[in-house]
């Protein structure tokens, strides 16, 4: 039987937007969506503040410098907010 190894050190490789959720896909192939809501500084960003972002370490975490917000891809997988 085979199994699907799961990615403990989950790593970001792009990150988009809808308008009521913010988009992370990994590298392993899977995709975060949460919502924008959550995070304050991110709901009230303009769209070219919200594609100003930087990745953050080998993508461990998501940086935007323009509204100071930065968020890790391990809290988001375990849903902090």
């Amino acid at each position: 039987m085979n199994t699907l190894k799961i990615e403990m050190h989950p790593v970001a490789e792009r990150v988009d937007f809808t308008d009521a959720e913010l988009v992370v896909s990994l590298l392993d192939g899977r995709t975060i969506s949460v919502p924008i809501a959550w995070f304050p500084r991110l709901s009230q960003a303009s769209k070219e503040q919200l594609e100003d972002y930087q990745l953050l370490g080998d993508g461990e975490g998501i940086h935007w410098p323009q509204i100071d917000e930065d968020l890790s891809i391990k809290g988001l997988l375990l849903g902090f907010h």
